[in-house]
């Protein structure tokens, strides 16, 4: 019970570091591009990003992936920014706590490897390969 007092709720940095972690983990082919996108931590979405997407609650998004799918990504295209991952800390520290059953590191690897499948266009079942979530 004592192990709890005197701790302080993870920061930015140490989701940053976890989700950095996650990438680092990622097989050979996909952990290249994926440190190559611009990764973004921040306590709740900015009121755009809710105003974009018609979110009224804030602890809704957990994390979003801003840019263009692999998948579809064209020579042609002009690029007016970096694809780029957001990491919401509160809706993650939310989920995490209302969950109880998985450790931060395990639910901020999930929500990451949900944004690098929007990047890569990945499957359900490329997905699941990456992530085992269930077990």
């Amino acid at each position: 019970m004592n192990d709890w007092l005197g701790r302080i709720a993870p920061d930015l940095d140490t989701i940053e570091t976890m989700a950095r972690a996650t990438v680092a983990d990622l097989p050979p082919q996909f952990a290249g591009p994926a440190a190559a996108i611009l990764l973004r931590i921040a306590d709740f979405p900015p009121d755009d990003i809710l105003d974009d997407m018609d979110v009224e609650n804030p602890f809704e998004l957990t994390g979003l992936y801003d840019g263009i799918p692999m998948t579809e990504k064209s020579v042609m295209d002009v690029v007016d920014r970096p694809d780029t991952i957001w990491l919401f800390r509160r809706p993650i520290l939310d989920e995490w706590a209302e969950r109880g059953d998985v450790t931060l590191g395990q639910l901020v690897a999930h929500v990451m490897i949900h944004e690098l499948a929007h990047h890569f266009g990945w499957s359900d079942e490329e997905i699941a390969e990456i992530d085992r979530w269930w077990e």
